[in-house]
């Protein structure tokens, strides 16, 4: 089985906590506002027309234009990179694009707008708020392959394939079993052995969403044993100083949270003035960015002990060669911004994912059922060695135990991010899976 990973398929829990903030009310946008589709040229070559993928992201959400630009833009640069190589056996990929704006109209109209009037092939690197649609990519026969799950419209429908796979049944019914997915404590038991962490703390706020995912981590860290120490901020005065004098006081070693971004950055900064001293600030793969520096610049010292956990290869690891071909395509092809995180990786990744499986059909006929049968296949699928092996397995029921594997990436100053533990296929324990209802 491979768990829909809770630190990164729960980041609903954190976006849905910003979304109460008051800017969230400014700036909200009309239905007919939503699109950023964008129609290239693309003429048909003597292999054959244009193969047309879309990609839709949440670019101009409440919660922040940078929260969900990381797939579609490493998308965008592999999909550059390999049409300059030629394109997919001689054919060029147009390639789509659409801001549903974070909501479920506006996911709707980009579903109308790219898989019923432009007629994609296929959807690639999806990231948005809220997957309203979901139901209506999957019935009509669309692959749906990659991106973020945020939510659990991943693990619910046939044709969709998130980034990190699925045992679900995905019958279009309910998400997992009965409505319950499982995830691993992996990253407790990782800080466990690797450490010798004993108390963690988990801070959320006062609000229901970011409190649930606090309820979710804190299960995990005691199945692994670990006294846990439960901070509550409040939402629209947090005293992020208080917690942080308290998490001192409990000797917290490490630290979680079911807060945002700027929460986080908050948080550090109190923890560095009250001089608290942490094993590991365990963040997640969406701030697993090299905006740390800036985003943390007033506080060195939590900065320095922020660690990330994935199933995706650290995207500053240079010394791999997919790695260094990711970045240099980024470089490239996207033009602006000098951002480099591992949301940007999984994209270019996803779009990887979808041009193999396209490769696997040619130069017979291009069908949707030929690239789902390389989706579906028992191999796991590792994007030359980017992912941890991806499968899709349907299982009736969920096991109890699974072996997983897991990425350690730890921020130092001067280095960036700077791989732990080894290379990720190795760092592997067998742990319990736990259900949750999302």
């Amino acid at each position: 089985m491979r768990p829909s990973r809770a630190a990164d398929t729960l980041l609903a829990a954190v976006a849905l906590a910003a979304l109460l903030t008051p800017s969230a009310a400014c700036g909200s946008r009309l239905p007919g506002s939503a699109f950023e589709t964008r129609r290239p040229t693309a003429t048909t070559t003597a292999a054959g027309p244009p193969i047309r993928v879309g990609i839709i992201t949440s670019a101009t959400s409440p919660v922040g234009g940078e929260a969900f630009t990381g797939p579609r833009d490493g998308a965008r640069a592999y999909f550059a990179a390999l049409n300059a190589r030629g394109g997919l056996d001689g054919r060029r990929v147009e390639v789509l694009t659409c801001d549903d704006g974070g909501s479920g109209v506006g996911n709707s109209a980009c579903v109308d707008e790219l898989v019923g009037e432009r007629k994609v092939f296929a959807l690639v690197a999806t990231a948005v708020l809220d997957y309203a649609a979901a139901a209506r990519v999957s019935a009509a026969g669309v692959p749906d392959i990659g991106g973020q799950p945020v939510g659990p419209a991943y693990d619910t429908y046939p044709h969709l394939y998130g980034i990190y796979g699925s045992s679900a049944p995905r019958t279009g019914d309910q998400p997992g079993w009965d409505g319950v997915l499982y995830g691993g404590t992996e990253v407790y038991r990782y800080f466990k052995r690797a450490h010798g962490a004993r108390t963690a703390a988990v801070v959320a706020y006062n609000q229901p969403a970011s409190a649930a995912y606090a309820r979710l981590v804190t299960q995990g860290l005691r199945a692994e044993g670990y006294r846990v120490v439960n901070e509550q901020v409040d939402f629209a005065l947090p005293n992020f100083r208080a917690v942080a004098a308290d998490l001192r006081d409990q000797r917290a070693e490490l630290v979680f949270d079911a807060l945002d971004s700027h929460g986080n950055a908050r948080l550090c900064a109190a923890l560095d003035a009250v001089g608290a001293t942490l094993t590991a600030k365990v963040t997640n793969v969406q701030n697993w960015n090299s905006a740390v520096r800036d985003d943390y610049r007033d506080a060195p010292r939590c900065r320095n002990a922020l660690w990330s956990t994935g199933s995706s290869r650290n995207h500053d690891e240079t010394s791999h060669p997919a790695v260094r071909e990711f970045r240099a395509a980024m470089d490239r092809h996207l033009k602006g911004t000098s951002l480099r995180s591992q949301w940007q990786l999984e994209g270019w990744a996803a779009a990887m994912w979808f041009t193999d499986a396209a490769r696997s059909c040619l130069p017979a006929r291009l069908t949707r059922a030929c690239v789902e049968r390389f989706l579906n296949r028992d191999e796991g699928y590792t994007a030359r060695g980017l992912l941890l092996p991806v499968r899709f397995q349907r299982l009736a029921e969920p096991p109890r135990t699974h072996r997983t594997c897991l990425s350690v990436a730890r921020w130092r100053d001067g280095r960036g991010w700077v791989t732990q533990s080894g290379d990720m296929t190795t760092n592997c324990a067998t742990v319990p899976q736990l259900g949750y209802r999302p």
